[in-house]
């Protein structure tokens, strides 16, 4: 081939990928290249986030990337907006991403180190003048290393009520804690009973809380089973309080032998029509049997007449384009 030829195929490949952009009617899943696992998703402004675990061992989750998007179709990779050498006490084990917006800060809240009694390690906090980063530690110690009530510290979800509360929910090994955060997100403030800490779990509850309010109603939704196997999935229970009592629904989000296992630890887009859900969450492609081998995917999550969640089916077409401001 002369530099003519190879010019032209070339200009002839870029149309063909521009034309492909231009073309693509749905996300697809996975929607991002790479190993990702335990995806939080948000919106801040006009544009759609997404913070995930590195999927890998312990000792090479060493940092958390995003990624942002303005359609949920295209999306931007943003590197290492927070590692292991800007938290001098994080080892091993990065995880699971809780971010949240408050007085013109970014808050990214953390796991890190797989702690077990006695050991150093927790649920962190790190800010950013801006989505992308780079954030830093902002207490250079964990807000939260103890094991209380069973509860492993880790997978810890930020929740804002309606008067500016900021509670977390966060747990492991099937225990599941809410505390009350203070106004920089520094501490904990003691309940009406002066206890900082208060077990809210749920039947069947393993990991992953997440939480959301529509109608008046507290949709709490957390995983079930290993994350090493094919049964990982979630359920969901409604409350008329953020404290419960949580009574288990049923199951919305399960493996599909057609299209991939091990799908659960999720989060929920909430578009600002109010109309519009989406249940981000990881799977196993099935061709993987790595543990690590996750990946990040989409799709439409609805609700029946009577405001409980529609089973989310696994499909391999995602979303499709929806802008945050039409």
């Amino acid at each position: 081939m002369n530099a003519c030829e190879q010019k032209q195929t070339e200009e002839s490949n870029d149309q063909n990928n521009t034309l492909e952009t231009q073309d693509k009617k749905t996300s697809g899943n996975p929607i991002i290249e790479g190993w990702y696992a335990d995806p939080e998703a948000i919106i801040y402004d006009d544009t759609y986030w997404i913070f995930p675990t590195f999927s890998a061992p312990y000792k090479e989750q060493l940092h958390f990337d995003a990624f942002s998007s303005e359609d949920l179709i295209n999306w931007e990779k943003h590197e290492k907006i927070l590692t292991a050498e800007s938290v001098e006490w994080a080892e091993k084990a990065m995880w699971a991403p809780g971010v949240i917006k408050k007085d013109d800060k970014y808050y990214l809240f953390f796991g890190a180190n797989d702690v077990h009694e006695g050991e150093v390690g927790g649920i962190g906090v790190a800010v950013a003048d801006r989505p992308e980063g780079p954030y830093a530690d902002l207490l250079r110690k964990p807000l939260i290393q103890d094991i209380v009530g069973g509860a492993q510290p880790i997978d810890q979800f930020i929740f804002k009520e309606n008067d500016d509360t900021y509670y977390m929910y966060y747990g492991g090994w099937g225990h599941c804690n809410v505390v009350k955060l203070n106004d920089d997100f520094t501490g904990l403030v003691p309940f009406e009973d002066g206890t900082l800490y208060r077990e809210v779990t749920p039947e069947n509850y393993v990991e992953g809380p997440f939480m959301f309010k529509k109608d008046g109603k507290y949709y709490f939704m957390w995983s079930e089973g290993g994350w090493t196997g094919p049964d990982y999935r979630v359920a969901y229970a409604i409350a008329d309080s953020p404290f419960g009592p949580f009574e288990r629904e049923g199951i919305i989000l399960e493996q599909d032998p057609e299209v991939a296992t091990g799908a659960g630890h999720h989060s929920v887009l909430i578009h600002p029509d109010g109309e519009h859900y989406y249940m981000v969450y990881h799977r196993r492609p099935l061709s993987e049997t790595d543990q690590n081998h996750r990946v990040t995917c989409i799709e439409p999550m609805t609700f029946d007449n009577n405001g409980k969640i529609n089973p989310v089916k696994l499909t391999f077409e995602g979303v499709e384009a929806h802008k945050v401001m039409n």
